[in-house]
């Protein structure tokens, strides 16, 4: 059951887009949700949270679907504190820390569509990880307009 529940996960997390990320959701769901209702209801209940990522530019989409980009940060930090036994100090270990991820920063992978970044910054609206051209004007707007 644990790997078929791993491959519904997988599955929710790689969809081409929030629609199909949702029906591996119903699916899970259905598949799971009687005999554990308790582990389907964390994700259900967290799903916005889960599927925010498909509010952004579809290039930026492998950044964002990864699993833990903390833990490979920090990982040549704590290589070299076990080799060194610890850095001696609280000072000494910042200075550690900070020069040991200063030169890691050079082997860290580029962001794809760096250009989307500033976009994304502003508030620009993707949908399905394409740029909304206009966004549709609430009917409102469109009677203001014609009023003016």
């Amino acid at each position: 059951m644990h790997a078929g529940a791993r491959r519904a996960l997988q599955e929710i997390a790689q969809a081409e887009d929030r629609a199909h990320a949702e029906r591996a959701m119903e699916a899970l769901v259905s598949d799971y949700g009687a005999k554990w209702p308790k582990a389907v209801a964390k994700v259900i209940d967290d799903k916005e949270a889960l599927l925010c990522f498909f509010d952004y530019p579809a290039e930026h989409w492998l950044h964002l679907r990864t699993t833990n980009p903390i833990e490979s940060t920090f990982s040549p930090v704590r290589a070299r504190t076990r080799v060194t036994k610890g850095p001696g100090n609280r000072q000494a270990g910042l200075a550690m820390v900070f020069k040991l991820l200063e030169a890691a920063e050079g082997r860290w992978r580029a962001v794809n569509g760096p250009h989307l970044v500033a976009l994304v910054r502003a508030g620009t609206r993707f949908e399905r990880g394409r740029l909304v051209e206009r966004p549709k004007e609430a009917p409102e707007e469109e009677t203001n307009e014609v009023a003016a």
